[in-house]
């Protein structure tokens, strides 16, 4: 159990060790992921970004996902009765959603390349792994030489699905009765925009300083 996100990212950081230094960047996932990855770009001295991807719905039912769609790529999987026209449209619309939350929180900072660099994504749990599957299908389009998934907390499905399609799955706490991430946390209260900006700012400051 988790008191909150701040110390699962200080019990996460210390698992990525070997990777202090390293030619590589911290990709958190908003929001949740914000704080995580805060504490492990501190401590790994790498830099801290936040990867933005959002699934693409079936056009008959959006919540089943048929692929994702990032700020430079995509990907579908292909399904019979959807048109190229609807996946245009939908890459379309995702893209405007995520080019305003970009400029929110990154403001005009242009994104890393990861091609050739050791890429940690970070959350701060992982139910079924879905999601972030789609993300790293979109990611691994840019090349990089690495891709791992780092997490507080897994449940043991999400981490089998994920160790397949990526080069290491990291997780402080991968348990046998997985009832939803926030059931490890004594504190797992929504991360606000506030506070991603909040922690994306300070670790700025950090960098300045340092």
């Amino acid at each position: 159990m988790f008191q909150n996100r701040t110390e699962a990212g200080l019990l996460l950081a210390e698992k990525l060790k070997k990777y202090k230094n390293a030619q590589g960047v911290v990709l958190a996932v908003p929001r949740g992921g914000v704080p995580v990855a805060y504490e492990v770009a501190k401590m790994l001295g790498l830099p801290l970004e936040i990867i933005l991807t959002k699934k693409i719905g079936h056009p008959v039912n959006k919540e089943y996902a048929i692929g994702a769609a990032s700020l430079t790529d995509y990907f579908v999987i292909p399904h019979n009765n959807v048109s190229d026209e609807y996946i245009d449209a939908e890459v379309e619309r995702i893209r405007t959603r995520l080019k305003d939350m970009y400029q929110k929180f990154m403001g005009d900072t242009e994104p890393l390349n990861p091609e050739g660099k050791t890429v940690i994504v970070i959350d701060d749990g992982i139910a079924t792994g879905n999601t972030l599957l789609g993300t790293v299908n979109v990611l691994r389009k840019s090349k990089p030489a690495k891709i791992i998934i780092a997490v507080p907390v897994a449940s043991q499905n999400a981490v089998k699905k994920l160790a397949t399609e990526v080069d290491e799955v990291i997780a402080v706490l991968v348990p046998e009765n997985f009832y939803g991430v926030g059931a490890f946390y004594e504190d797992f209260t929504q991360v606000t925009d506030d506070e991603v900006m909040y922690y994306l700012d300070k670790f700025r400051e950090l960098k300045m300083a340092g």
